[in-house]
């Protein structure tokens, strides 16, 4: 397309944000809005393509969920268990998961807007359904949803940017690919701005009456990882789009004078297929590459020794960060180890055959081997890690032989007992594994996108000044760029969550100021 002059709005970033933002901003009353993103167009979506379209959002239980889902049958409805989840359960997994440390009134900003924001996207053609295949598990003929989210988008993140791809188009909004921001600077006569852009490697200035900046984090960088994260970070493999290196975080702090805020040394980062491209996610296989089974089972470094609780928690409250404990281990490596009691619950999207090595063995002698073949450095000792959990597992069983195993809830089958406990226990869920035949996948850290970010009004989303403590006239943030949410870890479905909560805001803000703009305009 031509790049126009001038227009009301220009959005960068097309992911979640950028398209939430865009669309809130057209329909809130801005004329001519124009979404920039320097990725190609065959890499539309940012890293909200890569994800599982997850959104946590606070809500009165199933009967206020159906309203917005298109795959829930009068049958399976009767089947479900989908208790409330308050603002105060919402808020509660953000103090306890984030340490107490994520901003109080951003926080609560999240929260309380999250239904009726998702609520808006409904309206506006995103798809939603109940995660059946992700947050639900069927236990003695009931469907139990667990861990606080029950939602994601029809198709994962690839049906979100579809929706919103089409959503934006019937609003009229104008997309231009290959087009990266490099400067902002405030016209002295209104609070609009002159933006400069490359447009495929060639300078172009156009004029906006507001900017709204969501062009995500530093993820895909490796020499920032490795300066804010630390040492390691750039072995880490690349999650989601190569394009989100930093630039616009760069700029807003250096040009907008941005402050600098949240949780810089943090970062969303799971277990992720050892054997993937280690610089860009695979817009195929898409979220797949995820290796999430671990609480059904045990993970094991490449000597043989456990590193994590793998029960600790549900696993929306343990996979953003246990990604950073792989990295940690040597070689950045590990083993997720299954038994046939279990192996047959891991989910196929991301454990069949077409998607992910399948190590398998009819002994655990024989598993070892395979898994030396690929990395493991001591069987020795991996056999006897799974050997003295297996009698710690046993010794508890005998103990409690009323607790029953149960993967929906925090079951308490442990480790621990007054005969036997292990250094670091296995909390929840931790059955027998000695009944072949055994799987298992080697997995390495993928990063999926960072927590430092840009100081916002929680209420507006305008960007706020470093020095001054007041918001910069016209420019607003969404998405990953908002600092001061997420610390060391997150509540699953949240980033999604935040994105169109604080797009949705900025569309709707950036709108309002442009209209305020023409308005005194024209009686001058």
């Amino acid at each position: 397309m031509a790049l126009p002059k001038q227009v009301d709005v220009i959005v960068v970033g097309s992911g979640n944000a950028g398209f939430a933002a865009a669309l809130s901003a057209a329909q809130n009353g801005a004329e001519s809005v124009l979404l920039i993103d320097k990725c190609p167009e065959n890499w539309v979506g940012g890293n909200s393509y890569f994800t599982a379209g997850a959104y946590r959002i606070a809500h009165g239980g199933l009967q206020d969920i159906l309203p917005i889902v298109n795959n829930v049958s009068p049958e399976q409805a009767d089947k479900i268990d989908l208790a409330p989840y308050t603002e105060k359960d919402f808020q509660n997994d953000m103090d306890r998961v984030c340490m107490g440390r994520s901003d109080p009134e951003l926080s609560k900003s999240l929260i309380q807007n999250s239904n009726a924001t998702i609520k808006w996207l409904a309206a506006n053609g995103i798809r939603f359904q109940l995660s059946f295949n992700r947050q639900a598990y069927e236990v003695d003929g009931r469907i139990k949803f667990w861990g606080g989210m029950c939602i994601k988008t029809e198709d994962g993140g690839k049906g979100l940017i579809q929706d919103y791809l089409a959503a934006i188009k019937k609003h009229n909004v104008q997309v231009s690919w290959s087009t990266g921001l490099t400067g902002l600077k405030k016209h002295s006569f209104n609070d609009g701005y002159e933006v400069e852009v490359s447009l495929n490697g060639v300078k172009r200035t156009l004029t906006a009456g507001a900017v709204i900046l969501a062009a995500g984090g530093f993820e895909s960088n490796p020499q920032m990882r490795s300066q804010f994260l630390g040492p390691g970070w750039d072995l880490a493999m690349v999650r989601g789009t190569p394009y989100n290196t930093g630039d616009v975080l760069g700029l807003a702090i250096q040009q907008l004078g941005a402050q600098a805020v949240g949780n810089w040394s943090g970062c969303h980062s799971v277990a992720w297929d050892a054997n993937a491209d280690p610089n860009t996610g695979d817009r195929e296989a898409s979220n797949e590459y995820t290796k999430s089974g671990y609480p059904l089972g045990l993970m094991l470094n490449v000597d043989g020794a456990r590193f994590v609780d793998e029960g600790v928690d549900l696993r929306n409250y343990t996979y953003a960060k246990f990604g950073r404990a792989i990295l940690q281990q040597p070689e950045h490596l590990a083993f997720q180890v299954w038994d046939s009691r279990t192996s047959g619950w891991l989910r196929s999207e991301e454990y069949r055959e077409e998607r992910v090595e399948r190590i398998t063995a009819n002994t655990l002698e024989e598993l070892a081997d395979k898994c030396a073949e690929r990395g493991l450095r001591n069987k020795a000792a991996f056999i006897d890690t799974v050997h003295e959990y297996n009698e710690a597992v046993y010794a508890h069983r005998r103990e409690n032989p009323n607790v029953k195993w149960d993967p929906a809830i925090r079951d308490g089958l442990s480790t621990q007992s007054s005969t036997k406990k292990l250094a670091l226990a296995k909390s929840n869920w931790a059955l027998p594994l000695d009944k072949g035949p055994y799987l298992a996948v080697k997995v390495t850290c993928g990063v999926t996108f960072t927590f430092g970010g840009v100081k916002v009004d929680p209420q507006t989303a305008q960007l706020v000044h470093g020095s001054t403590g007041s918001p910069v006239p016209n420019i607003y943030v969404a998405g990953e760029m908002v600092g001061g949410l997420f610390y060391s870890n997150y509540p699953g479905g949240s980033g999604l969550t935040s994105g169109a909560v604080f797009g949705a805001k900025a569309g709707k803000e950036a709108a309002k100021s442009v209209a305020g703009g023409r308005s005194i305009s024209s009686r001058l």
